[in-house]
């Protein structure tokens, strides 16, 4: 039984690890048109025309087409 419950804590403690790392990532409020950080409230309230804008690195390819 206590090695159970270690198992079990220890597992808990894993997921929630993970969980907490996933939303730590830095993001901010962007108007869409100009790329002007506002205030976070815009995005909360969904108010159109404004987006989460993340630190993210990735790189968009385009494919293009050979004829």
């Amino acid at each position: 039984m206590p090695k159970t419950r270690s198992l079990l804590i220890a597992m808990t403690v894993l997921v929630a690890g993970l969980g907490l790392s996933a939303c730590s990532s830095k993001r901010w409020c962007e108007h869409d048109a100009t790329d002007t950080r506002v205030s976070k409230s815009y995005c909360e309230k969904n108010t159109p025309g404004y987006e989460w804008e993340s630190d993210s690195k990735k790189k968009t390819k385009k494919k293009t087409k050979k004829h």
